[in-house]
């Protein structure tokens, strides 16, 4: 039996990961802002859930969140960081406030996850910390400035701490999934375009959320079997659209960096003038 602690429990992936595990007789500690909201789940699985609201901006909380976890549990095998949500909109039309709201939840909160949960499995001998990231995390869209900042930026962040907390028995995952049918683009603040940008990149029309290749129960369950592997990779790509966009972003990137190769061995050289 694995004991999972998710955040971001109430919709999307969070949710489908907690009613997987749950299912396939697996413990639960699920944080979500309102708690009341896996009622159905609690009353389904009785203690096998154990849920708290957190909100993942609040430090504090979350330092407690996670000790109380710890303590009410024997063990807790996979440290999942899910909270997050999206911002549509050109980067210059976002307000500071937008900004440093979606930096808070989707970078600073993730970190700040991370630094609090490591403590605990190094204590206990080991586990899995889990960052869902995205596709995101490699390429990027018009309107998404944003989102695709706290991706990449947690990308290296959680690559680095891999490094650094292997030596402890514990394994970082970064879930890379693609496009997926889930309300985070339908639920995403959209920013209207202001006149310069209108017409532009960043002012077209969704892709409706039906015609996204991602399957939620499909993602969530390639998510538990490579998490619960003897050897869960670093990264984890997932959906059609994520492989093909990211390994050809990859390809493309290794190109251009190969094309420059004479004028990068020369900057080793001292300028004369």
């Amino acid at each position: 039996m694995t004991t999972w602690f998710i955040t971001g429990a109430s919709r999307g992936l969070g949710r489908e990961l907690t009613e997987q595990a749950l299912a396939q007789g697996d413990r639960v500690a699920a944080t979500l802002r309102r708690p009341e909201q896996l009622d159905d789940l609690a009353a389904e699985y009785g203690d096998r859930l154990w849920r708290r609201a957190l909100d993942v901006t609040d430090v504090a909380q979350m330092e407690k969140v996670i000790a109380e976890a710890f303590a009410d549990h024997e063990r807790i095998d996979v440290m999942m960081s899910n909270a997050g949500y999206g911002v549509f909109g050109a980067a210059e039309d976002l307000s500071d406030a937008e900004v440093e709201a979606s930096i808070a939840t989707n970078l600073t909160g993730s970190i700040q996850f991370a630094r609090r949960a490591v403590p605990h499995l190094r204590a206990q001998g080991g586990g899995v910390l889990v960052q869902v990231s995205s596709m995101g995390g490699h390429i990027t869209f018009p309107g998404m400035a944003i989102y695709h900042a706290a991706k990449w930026g947690i990308e290296g962040y959680l690559e680095t701490m891999a490094a650094e907390i292997a030596p402890f028995g514990i394994r970082t995952v970064l879930v890379e999934p693609g496009m997926v049918r889930t309300s985070f683009f339908d639920s995403a603040p959209k920013v209207p375009a202001s006149a310069p940008y209108r017409g532009g990149p960043t002012d077209r029309a969704p892709i409706p959320v039906e015609e996204m290749p991602g399957s939620p129960s499909g993602l969530a369950h390639a998510v538990i079997t490579a998490v619960t592997s003897p050897e869960p990779p670093l990264r984890l790509l997932l959906n059609s659209d994520g492989y093909q966009l990211v390994t050809a972003a990859v390809r493309d990137r290794l190109e251009g960096l190969e094309a420059q190769r004479e004028s990068a061995y020369a900057a080793d050289a001292e300028y004369r003038g």
